[in-house]
């Protein structure tokens, strides 16, 4: 069970209390809805009807028509970013392209666009005591521009490059037409904007071209004069000097003469080697180049057929055999003299490209010094000539931007960065007042309002405030609730042995043994009807007048009686709570008939069961079936178990307290002991419910009650249960 703080407690929001406040207000309520609701539709229809219509504009380049050259930019122009569309809607938003349309539509005219010309009596008093300006010391036109921008409204649509105008006015027709000429004067602005950028461009490169082209003559003079005077003669495309060229020339030449030199050194040497080792020499090219040596070869082969002819006829010793190998020796020592001329050839051809080379380095020293000083008067040749490639390539950029400037000269050639994709039309409903939404909101606004001003009221005042997690009352047809009373007070008594029964929880004794669980008490049947009690002193509206004025927190019912007096407790308690106090009731009897007369069911937690812990504090709370009333049970723990714990009772009757205006303890026939156990201090009120009290009876009571020091008992006569509307069963 959780612990229970006594100075300070969480509460939970009644909900069921606010929508029966809201509920039994609903007449209050409607009246007002329903009045706020005519009014505002009577004053939607009173307001004078205002239209609006819009037109988009989107930003993107326009390609012009030339009219001249036929072609368009050889760059695409960049897409308008960002702050480029900011720019275009401020300057839809300017001054002069409000003054035009404000011209061009005769605004001024208007009296939707200058009210201030015929002030009012409020206004006129107003400036008379210095509260407000005086509207007429402003120029008309300033007048006219300042009611234009409350009413106009430019903006880019989101992610995208459309510009939106809106226009609001009266007129519908002026509503159009006020976006569709804007839209056509900030086409005009910039298209003559263009114009004026492409006539100046046109007379400053006229003047540009003409200086350029004097400049571009000058500097290709300077260049022709310079390349002659140092002599300095170009040669083909790719403007070589002469000097240039030659040593080119030169350079190759040398580098071929090498070349030969080199191998005709090699082959002579080659040559001798073979010939010197008894090489054949064959395969030599300058051998096989030689025609003199290919016809001794030629002879060689005859002879050397004509010795392998006749060496199967003749003997090697024949004088025919002797003279043709004679003869081939001969032509031997002929090929090898003419290898050897062969050879000589080669070296004095070594010798010529020696002496080519000797000649051509000296030329060539000759030619290097000359280009020496060619380069140096070069590097001003090339000066002039970048001087004069620059001028014109400049010359030539500007008679490009001349020809597209001057075909751009036409009106319709320069075209506004700025398209229509909607025109504004005449609107045929009023977009102010809506008098339908109007009412609706109106109407549903003031409901609202008026249930939770009800409800505010509700929880300032704490009537919609229980304890932390207490059940909310079920709400119940007076029929059902009367029907289901009758039943219960008619039930069979339940069954429990009489001698194990204490007629009051606070007879148990808190360190008494565990006894075997008592079934139910007996309880005497509640009358099906009630008449009136009488008004008296001792009456349950007398007792509850009495408890309210004394403003009493903590109050402890007796019943001598039994049930007849718990049952007049049960009806104070009703009492109470119908008067708008928050008013619980503990169950302390040992035949629980506060519980079966106020719970909505049976075998719900209460007080036994919190003593016990079987149970949380907040589960332990339930509402009363017939009242506002809230009802701590008995319960189903064991009873003489649970009053082991009856020294916390009065920690929990005063944590009750501090949520509840009065906390209602009935006892039912307890002793003063018991009571005195319960209640600690003499804040606390005793009641003593008797329907019929005996004089000998009650004064024995208060004797006991006296002993244990409570001096003032309030008695609680009720002879017959009260009627259902006394016990408030709504």
């Amino acid at each position: 069970m959780s612990s229970v703080d006594r100075d300070q407690h969480d509460v939970d929001i009644d909900l069921a209390q606010l929508f029966r406040a809201v509920w039994q207000r609903k007449g209050r309520i409607l009246a007002a809805t329903a009045l706020v609701g005519v009014l505002a539709f009577v004053g939607a229809n009173a307001i004078s009807p205002s239209y609006k219509s819009d037109a988009k504009l989107l930003i993107e380049p326009r390609e012009p028509n030339f009219s001249a050259s036929g072609t368009g930019s050889a760059t695409a122009e960049p897409l308008p970013d960002e702050l480029n569309i900011a720019s275009q809607v401020q300057l839809l938003q300017s001054v002069d392209l409000i003054k035009q349309v404000a011209r061009d539509l005769k605004l001024h005219e208007r009296t939707e666009f200058d009210p201030d010309s015929s002030p009012s009596a409020i206004t006129d008093f107003l400036v008379l005591f210095g509260l407000k300006s005086n509207p007429l010391e402003l120029p008309p036109e300033e007048r006219v521009i300042n009611a234009f921008k409350e009413k106009l409204s430019v903006y880019q649509v989101d992610k995208s490059r459309v510009i939106g105008i809106e226009f609001t006015s009266k007129d519908p027709k002026l509503a159009a037409a006020v976006p569709n000429a804007m839209m056509d004067v900030y086409r005009s602005l910039q298209s003559g904007a263009k114009l004026d950028s492409n006539s100046d461009a046109v007379r400053w490169l006229e003047t540009e071209i003409t200086n350029l082209r004097e400049k571009v003559r000058d500097a290709e003079q300077k260049v022709a004069e310079y390349r002659s005077s140092a002599g300095l003669m170009s040669l083909g495309s790719d403007q070589s000097s002469f000097s240039g060229k030659q040593l080119s020339d030169i350079s190759t030449e040398l580098a071929r003469v090498r070349g030969e030199r080199a191998n005709a050194e090699a082959t002579a040497e080659n040559l001798r080697a073979s010939i010197k080792a008894g090489k054949s020499t064959d395969t030599l090219d300058a051998i096989a180049r030689s025609e003199s040596i290919q016809r001794l070869k030629a002879t060689e082969s005859q002879i050397r057929a004509q010795i392998s002819d006749l060496s199967t006829r003749l003997l090697d010793g024949h004088p025919q055999m002797k003279a043709l190998r004679a003869q081939l020796a001969g032509i031997r020592e002929q090929v090898q003299s003419e290898s050897l001329r062969v050879a000589a050839s080669l070296d004095n051809q070594a010798a010529v490209a020696r002496e080519r080379e000797t000649q051509l380095l000296a030329q060539l020293n000759t030619l290097k010094a000359d280009t020496a000083r060619a380069g140096e008067d070069e590097v001003g040749l090339k000066s002039l000539e970048r001087e004069a490639t620059a001028q014109r390539q400049l010359l030539e950029t500007y008679l490009a931007r001349y020809r597209e400037a001057s075909s751009r000269l036409d009106k319709d050639a320069s075209p506004a960065d700025a398209r229509v994709i909607s025109t504004a039309i005449e609107p045929q409903e009023p977009s102010f007042p809506k008098v339908v939404p109007i009412t609706i909101v109106a109407t549903l606004a003031t409901l609202i309002l008026s249930a939770v001003a009800v409800m505010l009221a509700e929880l300032f005042s704490g009537r919609a405030l229980r304890p932390t997690g207490a059940v909310v009352p079920v709400a119940t047809r007076r029929e059902d609730a009367e029907a289901e009373d009758m039943e219960t007070a008619n039930e069979a008594p339940r069954a429990r042995p009489a001698q194990d029964v204490p007629a009051s929880l606070l007879d148990v004794a808190p360190d008494a043994d565990l006894v075997e669980e008592m079934e139910q008490a007996v309880a005497e049947d509640v009358p099906a009807s009630e008449p009136t009690e009488e008004p008296d002193e001792f009456s349950v509206a007398s007792v509850a007048d009495y408890l309210v004025e004394q403003q009493t927190r903590i109050a402890f019912a007796i019943s001598p009686s039994g049930d007849d007096g718990s049952a007049g407790t049960v009806a104070l308690a009703r009492e109470l709570a119908d008067r708008g106090s928050r008013t619980v009731l503990v169950d302390m009897t040992g035949s629980a008939c506060p519980t079966r007369l106020m719970a909505s069911w049976r075998d719900l937690p209460g007080i036994t069961d919190l003593l016990t812990g079987e149970a949380a504090f907040a589960d332990c709370i339930h509402p009363d079936r017939l009242s506002a009333a809230d009802i701590v049970p008995q319960g189903n723990a064991d009873i003489r178990q649970a009053m082991r714990g009856a020294d916390r009772l009065s920690m929990i009757v005063d944590a009750l307290s501090d949520v509840y205006d009065l906390v209602l303890v009935e006892c039912g026939p307890a002793n003063a002991e018991g009571v005195a156990r319960l209640s600690r201090n003499d804040r606390h009120e005793i009641i003593l419910s008797a329907p019929e009290p005996e004089a000998k009876e009650l004064a024995e009571i208060m004797m006991a009650f006296e002993d244990a020091g409570y001096n003032d008992l309030i008695l609680l006569s009720m002879k017959t249960p009260p009627a259902r509307n006394t016990l408030n069963a709504a």
